[in-house]
């Protein structure tokens, strides 16, 4: 069961779920948030997004937040945030292409309009990570080459066959339900957890960083939610279809599960962990979730709390969607 979120911003017009000093945590967004395509058409978009998400910065982030020192020198931090943001741009590309096909397939003019601003969302995710790599002292003649060089080896061993699986259900099958479950419950509803980490863990050392994040996850919320909602009205008016897309679904998780996601993730949670050891004093007492001090942590267990917030999101997203398993 979903709560609708207080959609009032007194101070400044935004919907509280876009605002980016009001907006919940990805986490809460993604299981509480409750939000129809309707309500977030091409106006929402233009009034919530460019100064309420993004503060007027299209990177999103306070462009008085300075990259700090020590993510300038060579070291396992600088490594780790570029292999993550040089991947995440690379996803967030793919998944724009990919939704071109949703705007296109969209049997009303509401879907076909949220989908064209998330097109958009995804475009400027792709083009923030990036200009953090910008950010970070690699030269923009260089940007693709360094980011080949850092992830083109993962894009390739999980994102490509996603991208696969996708291409086959939206462009061959122009199965434009089958399409939002594929992104809402498959792509999106298990990356947004680690996006969540993310943010959280690059907070102490990374603050540029981390506020990209941060808006990001604001965009994901309505993401999440919306496709939730267009999935749930389908198939309450098309209940047939269940199976169809239990079978998608089912599809998709097994292909997840032969893909390489952990190696990858546990490769640069290493890289972190010898920089939180060497940078344990930034970090102080900051606790990366309640209770827990980051400095205490470690690799395995930081993707283990990921991946548990990953499968809480999904079953829950399931659930409000009706295809609870």
């Amino acid at each position: 069961m979903t709560t609708s979120i207080d959609r009032t911003s007194p101070a400044a017009g935004v919907p509280a779920e876009a605002d980016r000093h009001r907006a919940p945590s990805l986490l809460d967004g993604a299981l509480h948030a409750e939000l129809t395509p309707e309500g977030c058409d091409l106006g929402y978009w233009f009034r919530a997004v460019p100064e309420g998400t993004l503060g007027g910065h299209p990177m999103g982030r306070s462009p008085d937040v300075a990259v700090p020192e020590h993510m300038l020198r060579e070291g396992p931090l600088r490594q780790a945030v570029m292999q993550e943001l040089a991947f995440r741009s690379m996803a967030e590309e793919k998944a724009a292409r990919a939704i071109s096909h949703l705007v296109a397939n969209a049997p009303d003019l509401a879907g076909m309009d949220f989908y064209a601003t998330q097109l958009m969302d995804e475009a400027r995710h792709a083009y923030a990570f990036r200009g953090h790599l910008l950010e970070l002292g690699v030269l923009e003649a260089d940007v693709e080459d360094t980011m080949e060089d850092l992830a083109g080896a993962d894009r390739d061993a999980v994102l490509a066959p996603l991208e696969e699986f996708g291409l086959q259900v939206l462009r061959d099958g122009r199965d434009y339900i089958g399409g939002v479950v594929t992104l809402t419950v498959l792509v999106e509803g298990v990356l947004a957890p680690t996006a969540e980490l993310s943010e959280r863990k690059w907070r102490p050392f990374d603050p540029p960083a981390a506020e990209i994040e941060r808006a990001a996850g604001i965009d994901e919320i309505r993401h999440l939610s919306v496709g939730t909602t267009i999935v749930r009205r389908h198939l309450r008016r098309y209940p047939r279809d269940r199976e169809r897309i239990s079978e998608l679904i089912d599809r998709g998780t097994r292909l997840w599960a032969q893909l390489p996601v952990g190696e990858l993730t546990f490769r640069r949670e290493q890289l972190y962990q010898e920089g939180l050891e060497q940078h344990r004093d930034l970090a102080g007492d900051y606790e990366v979730w309640p209770g827990r001090r980051l400095v205490d942590t470690t690799a395995e267990e930081r993707m283990r709390t990921a991946q548990e917030w990953a499968q809480h999101t999904q079953r829950a997203r399931l659930a409000d969607m009706g295809l609870a398993q």
